[in-house]
């Protein structure tokens, strides 16, 4: 080999461990001053790897970068209807949609907006509307079309066909996002199954792929020139996807025992849970972080945490509870979605306490709110406590937190990030858990010091005091505890 050659293989390599040394210190810039060896840490590393770059090269050196699985970052052309409400809604929905975009990896071009009463029926746009959209996508250069609603499948087709590049809608773009976040095994599977649902009515076909075979006598043989191909293309993956729709309906329900027994444990033992909710990108993991010191993954992008996080806590006084972080709303979450997470959301109907965390520094937050409590409605948690925490306090403007202390009066006000107001947010979740309501007065042997200390982190102490044959408990505590103190108690 040349000593040029040489030259050129080192240079070359070079290059390739300078781009990953970048992507290293872009990712650990983006931390927020978590440790490095944290679960989040690792995960974050893991995503900014998978970070689409923008490429416009064919060159044979960018065969090198498929070892880092950097994906070129699609251009899109945002397309949203202003049909009613004001036109502040539809900019902070747009906004909300430009967020979910960027977080699917794609270069937001241009917003492209349209004054309708409703959507039309063939092109959502209107004809006219559709064909300056196709000579905005030209002079761009764009190769997606997002609309900011749903599109019926004669919709998107008819769309489509005027614009001649892909065309999704906010559910698809929404499943992307779950698709690339989801990490569990119940997790991905939960995701495949609502895409699969999305798809199942929105099959294309063309031509011979969409004839059927002949039925009736001519099905039985009776019908010269009559007789179809058989099963179509389209037939035949309408009949795929249902079979894995059903085979992942069947994993998803062999793996709801496990979740289940981690739920009956705790109910058995009668210790607290709560779950910690709210609208996407408001803070809930930071916040779980702030309680627990929990390391959980902590990334301003929306639905960066689509797989439960249940964390052990203690009250200052000392009693145990459990701390689930749960996966972000949107407005108009898919309803695909709303079934296929229905076991994820399950940790929100048991709890004991639903913490609803909100960005006090959004454009909108009480909308979101009510976006929030419209699934609850949903998944039959409306009925549960619940405590409004006015996240990222530090960050929203004063009139701002007035009109929400207005709205909300019973609301605490945090700041997950700094840690202001989570001693006060400590002390009303004390205040709020289900307490232990029965009375025991038992005399325990030193030997039952297990059993004792299971006393301290679950029931409330009245009085303890240690004697020579054993020790004189007075506390408050759960029936099954109870049961359990009163057997193992010396006998007079």
């Amino acid at each position: 080999m040349s000593q040029e050659s040489q030259n050129n293989d080192q240079e070359r390599a070079q290059q390739i461990a300078n781009r990953v040394l970048q992507r290293r210190a872009a990712a650990l810039e983006s931390t927020y001053g978590q440790e490095e060896d944290s679960a989040g840490q690792i995960e974050r590393e893991a995503r900014q790897g998978l970070r689409r770059q923008v490429s416009h090269s064919t060159e044979l050196e960018d065969v090198s970068e498929v070892e880092y699985r950097q994906i070129r970052l699609e251009k899109v052309i945002l397309v949203g209807l202003h049909m009613s409400g004001s036109a502040a809604d539809t900019r902070n929905s747009l906004e909300e949609l430009a967020a979910l975009a960027t977080t699917a990896g794609s270069d937001v071009l241009d917003i492209f907006m349209q004054t309708r009463d409703k959507p039309d029926v063939a092109t959502y746009l209107g004809k006219g509307k559709a064909q300056e959209l196709s000579a905005l996508v030209q002079e761009l250069g764009a190769d997606t079309i997002i609309v900011d609603g749903d599109l019926s499948p004669s919709q998107r087709r008819g769309l489509e066909d005027v614009v001649k590049i892909k065309v999704v809608d906010r559910t698809a773009l929404i499943l992307d996002i779950f698709a690339q976040h989801a990490k569990s095994r119940e997790g991905k599977a939960q995701v495949e199954l609502a895409q699969l649902e999305y798809l199942l009515p929105r099959l294309r076909g063309w031509g011979e792929s969409m004839s059927r075979q002949a039925g009736g006598r001519v099905a039985a043989g009776a019908g010269i020139g009559s007789r179809g191909p058989g099963e179509t293309k389209i037939e035949l993956d309408r009949r795929r996807i249902r079979t894995r729709m059903a085979r992942l309906r069947k994993q998803i329900e062999q793996m709801a025992p496990g979740r289940l027994g981690q739920r009956s444990s705790r109910r058995r033992n009668k210790i607290p849970s709560v779950a910690i909710a709210g609208y996407t990108n408001a803070g809930k993991s930071t916040l779980l972080n702030a309680l627990t010191d929990a390391q959980v993954l902590v990334q301003d992008a929306l639905f960066a945490t689509l797989d439960p996080t249940v964390r052990r806590a203690e009250t200052p006084e000392g009693q145990v509870y459990t701390l689930t972080d749960t996966v972000g709303f949107v407005r108009n979450l898919p309803t695909q979605l709303v079934e296929a997470f229905r076991s994820t959301l399950e940790e929100v109907e048991e709890a004991d306490l639903v913490l609803h965390v909100v960005d006090a520094a959004h454009p909108d937050p009480i909308g979101q709110v009510g976006a929030v409590r419209e699934v609850f409605e949903q998944i039959k948690a409306d009925k549960i406590p619940e405590l409004i925490v006015l996240n990222k306090a530090d960050l929203a403007a004063p009139e701002q937190l007035a009109i929400l202390r207005a709205t909300y009066p019973h609301a605490i006000e945090v700041s997950a990030r700094t840690g202001v107001g989570i001693d006060v947010l400590k002390d009303e979740i004390a205040r709020r858990l289900p307490k232990p309501e029965l009375l025991v007065d038992v005399v325990l042997p030193h030997s039952a010091g297990k059993l004792l200390s299971e006393t301290h982190e679950e029931g409330e102490i009245i009085s303890e005091e240690w004697t020579g044959e054993g020790v004189h408990l007075v506390a408050k505590v759960h029936p099954n505890l109870a049961a359990r103190l009163t057997h193992a108690q010396l006998r007079p």
